[in-house]
């Protein structure tokens, strides 16, 4: 059973004046919204770019913002929102569009994809008013302060939660924000930084939660199993009740973090978690590591961590605290690299690191800060390279057919058996704006995307059609969207081939009613323009 909150400071914190709708378009993205990169588990699964290389907007209001979000081609159009200033009720209304799925009362990142939220010129508050990510991917949100949202009381807005995500979010990374409350949940507040049904792929960085009675969960219940690969890295923690986070089933990576005046209990791995705590500071706190309030036991593997006058529970029934020796209780081994700042100094780098309005400065790896140097956005189109040559070396004879599974310049001539009569298409989920047709019109404009950074489009018959042949083609100007790829026939389930790349494909003459270009990994969004099917 969940203690009662006991909060032991409260920030006042007031209501700021509302708003004027902006939003206005930027003639390129503006440095700070280029500078750095995701860290964490944020960079697998396809990686975290938001918006980069799309749009640059600049909004004053939440209704900007969501106008921002409708007012694109689709919504996995990329753009990049520039925010400034205070966005609170009173400016934040529901929009309609095709692109965007908005509502009152909060910042609602619905069913989209491909998107930058970042503060800039004086800062940018969100006042009472929570940012809520739902059944997207591809998010980013940076150097902004949310605050005060609740879930009961009024104003009220997200179910009190500062920044919550659910339902199939993939691919979160939230830099350098400040998070925070005036209090636990009998003041009306709930969780800082949450994450349930199905949310993986998120890291939180240099950032501030505070004065709150939870820290955020990943999880909702002991039944919320599919939540996980999360980091959690050079944050500060402070004057918080529990929650830091709670961790329900998955993985999570702590690292560099600095924990102080943690009330009643901090990283709380139960139901089954795992967690990989690495050189974190942990100060004038109660139970920092643990599985707490449950039977349903989690586990820890733990290395440099410093604990600074903290205090440790007896064992007991739905309580068993990591410490006073702490020791590793699993392994985790974690796909990604990263850099470790000894624990002795976490306190002082974290302190001039995270939160908002610190200019992005982030850790150089030997304790020192360091200001991010300005990127260029991930073009849309790669940098020119040197084809191969047409002439092999003497010692190599010139091969007559590429090999199967080889991408090449697609060729011209031949029936395109995509276009016959009685042909068709369909395939896995798609994005919103693209149809499966698309991949069939004999058009480059148009093209058909996944919901997310994988799935399937497929070209049919009504009788069986001998292929050997086929070429993808992208959309103009969004060529290298498309990583590791099969071609499957539907009829056997037999892989014709597979690769990287968009181009031609060849393969052995194939009698087949229906055929699958299954895409397995992408950068950014993957666009098929063009599913062309050649006999020969």
């Amino acid at each position: 059973m969940r203690r009662p909150v006991a909060l032991r400071l409260h920030a006042a914190l007031a209501t700021a004046v509302v708003g004027i709708a902006v939003a206005v378009a930027l003639p390129s993205p503006q440095a700070s919204a280029a500078a750095g990169s995701a860290t964490g588990y944020a960079t697998q699964n396809g990686g975290t770019t938001g918006g980069a290389g799309g749009q640059t907007v600049r909004a004053t209001t939440g209704t900007a913002i969501h106008a921002a979000l409708c007012g694109r081609a689709s919504s996995s159009t990329p753009i990049i929102i520039e925010v400034t200033g205070t966005i609170n009720h009173g400016n934040t209304s529901k929009v309609s569009g095709s692109s965007c799925n908005t509502a009152d009362g909060v910042i609602e990142l619905k069913q989209i994809s491909n998107v930058t939220i970042i503060g800039v010129g004086s800062g940018a508050v969100f006042d009472q008013l929570g940012i809520h990510i739902r059944d997207s991917r591809n998010i980013i949100i940076r150097n902004v302060t949310v605050r005060n949202v609740k879930k009961s009381g009024s104003p009220t807005s997200n179910g009190g939660d500062a920044i919550g995500m659910e339902s199939s979010v993939r691919n979160v990374w939230v830099d350098h924000v400040t998070l925070e409350a005036s209090g636990g949940e009998s003041e009306g507040y709930d969780g800082l930084f949450d994450m349930k049904d199905d949310t993986q792929y998120v890291t939180l960085s240099y950032s501030i939660l505070r004065n709150s009675g939870r820290g955020g969960l990943i999880g909702s219940s002991e039944s919320d199993r599919g939540n996980g690969y999360i980091t959690f890295e050079h944050n500060l923690y402070e004057n918080i009740d529990s929650r830091t986070p709670l961790l329900r089933g998955g993985i999570a990576h702590m690292f560099n973090n600095h924990y102080n005046g943690l009330h009643e209990s901090g990283i709380n791995s139960r139901a089954g978690a795992r967690a990989k705590v690495d050189n974190n500071y942990f100060r004038n706190s109660k139970d920092v590591l643990g599985t707490f309030y449950t039977s349903e036991r989690g586990t820890w593997q733990v290395s440099g961590n410093i604990f600074d006058n903290v205090t440790w529970s007896s064992p007991g029934t739905d309580n068993y605290p990591a410490g006073p020796n702490v020791t590793s209780t699993t392994t985790v081994s974690v796909p990604y690299s990263y850099r470790l700042d000894a624990a002795s100094c976490v306190p002082d780098i974290v302190r001039q690191t995270a939160g908002a309005n610190t200019g992005l400065r982030v850790s150089d790896g030997n304790c020192t800060p360091q200001s991010p140097a300005p990127t260029t956005p991930a073009p849309t189109t790669p940098g020119p390279t040197t084809p191969a040559p047409t002439t092999p070396g003497p010692t190599t004879p010139a091969p007559t057919t590429p090999p199967p599974g080889t991408t090449t310049p697609p060729p011209s001539g031949g029936t395109n058996l995509s276009l016959v009569s009685g042909a068709g298409a369909d395939g896995s989920s798609k994005a919103d704006g693209t149809s499966y047709g698309n991949v069939r019109d004999g058009n480059l404009s148009t093209y058909w995307s996944p919901s997310g950074s994988t799935g399937t489009v497929s070209i049919k018959w009504g009788s069986a059609t001998t292929v050997s042949r086929v070429v993808i083609r992208e959309p103009s100007g969004t060529s290298g969207s498309i990583g590791s790829w099969q071609l499957v026939n539907n009829d056997t389930g037999a892989v014709l081939a597979s690769g990287n790349g968009a181009g031609q494909i060849t393969f052995g003459a194939t009698s087949l009613k229906k055929i699958n270009f299954k895409i397995n990994s992408s950068n950014g969004t993957p666009r098929v323009g063009e599913f062309e099917t050649y006999a020969s």
